[in-house]
Formats: structure tokens, C-alpha cells, sequence
């Protein structure tokens, strides 16, 4: 394997143009999982980022809370105003791993690792988040919602870097995130859930049931029509149209399906007027 040092971003974008099957790296996380195990698929260039500083720092405008690519789990952890306004991240990001996973994984890294049970994902999506990519050709954004299109195929194209994460403030009257573990923390997510609710507009994204994290339309659709729901079972019909879990060594397509609609069901009833 060989490492290459950027010492800029538009030094990286030149690296990838150079060398298009490079992988850039920064905090490390998803890639030393496996290290041991799979030593000849790492004979490839990797890309260090984690020492670009231009990359690390989160800021707020007064329209965008905005991730730099390198921004950690425990950077959002410790932002006060994050807790604030955007409380599902911290949710999520205290349940990524163990502290020192927190403390050194990344936001954008949890993106393009395309894994369908990442747990940084469903928050930024219900979130409405905007992946921002830029190559040595220039900028593009995409929203995370439009960003997969199957199991780690995405938008990125190889040539392109993230280099940051947009997240629009808005006034949220609702919002919560559920993850189904084995335990509450250092486990694979089973299932998850999160949504929001703002201006009577609903997003539901869940991972785990899908070959990626998915936004779910017509759970949505279900909660803004005012059509009654009864029980959790009456949720099944529009979770089935949105997702495609399987059975794996973690839990059952069937349990998936189930337990989501239970943790709709009952997070939602008192929320949803059509919820009896």
C-alpha cells in the first residue's frame, strides 16, 4: 500500500484526479475494522486528509449549520448550539461506537462508507442534509436523500472529494431517532429510525431495511394524509412500499418490518392527529 499527504484540498482533488482509484481517508474508523483479516485489499493508495485543517471545522451561517468533511462525531458532541437546534445528531453520534470511535469518526466518512446501517446517516437525511463535492473540475451538491442509488453505489464520482455537509436551520416541531441494537451502544444497528416534523412537512428515514439508509414517501405520506391509523399494523402496507429488509445474522426482515412500525406507531400516537 502507499499513503499520499495533501497539504491542501486542491492538492487532494489533483491526487484523485491523477489517480482516480485512490481512496482518501481521514479518520480512519470503518477502514482498520477489517485490517488483520483482509491485509491484500488494502494494496491500494490510500489519501490522508486528517491533516487538513481546512476540512475540520463545523460553523454556523445564519442559514446552515455546516459540517467540514472532517468534522467528528465528539466536534458536534461539544457544540452547544448543535444540542440546541439539531438534537438528533447528538443522539445518534453518542450511539456510534465507543468514545474513542466518536472521537476520531466523521460525518462525511459515515456517508461514504454507504453502509444501509450507518448511524449518522438517517439524522443528517431527516435533516434534509446537502453533500457538498468538489474535484478539480469544481463544486458539486447533492442532498443526501438523492445520494445512494444501491448497496455502496453513490453519487461521488471518484475523481470528487466531500468536503462538507449542509444542514438548513429550520424551526423543527418534532423530532426523534430510534436505533435497535443487540446493546445500547457498540452494536450494529438492527433497525433505525428518525424523524422530523417541520411546518407540518414530515421526513422519515430509516437504516438497516434497505440495501441503503432510505427515506420513507409513503410513510410520510401516511402520517401527512390524515387517513386513520389504529395500530402499528395499519403502518405495515406503507413500510413495505418504502423498504426491502432481508434476514442476516442480526435480525429478520419481518422483525425489521415489525419493530419499525412499532416505534412509528407509538413515538407517533399523540403527535399525528390521525393516529387513534
Amino acid at each position: 500500500m502507499s499513503v499520499l499527504f495533501p497539504t491542501s484540498v486542491a492538492d487532494a482533488c489533483a491526487m484523485l484526479a491523477d489517480e482516480p482509484d485512490a481512496v482518501p481517508v481521514a479518520g480512519g474508523t470503518d477502514l482498520l475494522v477489517n485490517w488483520p483479516e483482509r491485509l491484500e485489499e488494502h494494496e491500494k493508495t490510500f489519501i490522508d486528509l486528517w491533516k487538513l485543517e481546512e476540512l475540520r471545522p463545523a460553523h454556523w451561517t445564519e442559514a446552515e449549520y455546516v459540517l467540514g468533511a472532517r468534522t467528528t462525531y465528539w466536534d458536534v458532541v461539544g457544540d452547544r448550539r448543535a444540542w440546541a437546534e439539531f438534537p438528533l445528531l447528538i443522539e445518534a453520534a453518542r450511539q456510534v461506537g465507543a468514545v474513542q470511535i466518536q472521537a476520531r469518526g466523521t460525518w462525511a466518512g459515515n456517508i461514504v462508507n454507504a453502509s444501509p446501517a450507518a448511524d449518522g446517516v438517517p439524522v443528517l437525511m431527516a435533516y434534509d442534509a446537502v453533500v457538498v463535492l468538489q474535484s478539480r473540475e469544481g463544486t458539486e451538491e447533492i442532498r443526501l436523500s438523492d445520494f445512494y442509488f444501491g448497496y455502496k453505489q453513490m453519487r461521488r464520482r471518484r475523481d470528487q472529494l466531500v468536503t462538507a455537509i449542509r444542514l438548513p436551520r429550520r424551526a423543527y416541531d418534532y423530532q426523534v431517532f430510534e436505533k435497535v441494537g443487540s446493546r445500547r451502544a457498540q452494536a450494529i444497528t438492527k433497525l433505525g429510525v428518525a424523524v422530523t416534523r417541520t411546518n407540518g412537512a414530515w421526513r422519515v428515514v430509516a437504516n438497516s431495511v434497505a440495501p441503503t439508509v432510505r427515506r420513507c414517501q409513503a410513510v410520510e405520506s401516511v402520517l401527512s394524509s390524515g387517513v386513520a391509523v389504529s395500530s402499528h399494523e395499519d403502518l405495515l402496507p406503507a413500510i413495505r412500499q418504502d423498504v426491502s429488509p432481508i434476514d442476516d445474522i442480526r435480525s429478520t426482515a419481518e422483525y425489521r418490518e415489525r419493530v419499525m412500525a412499532r416505534l412509528l406507531y407509538y413515538d407517533l400516537k399523540g403527535v399525528c392527529a390521525n393516529f387513534e
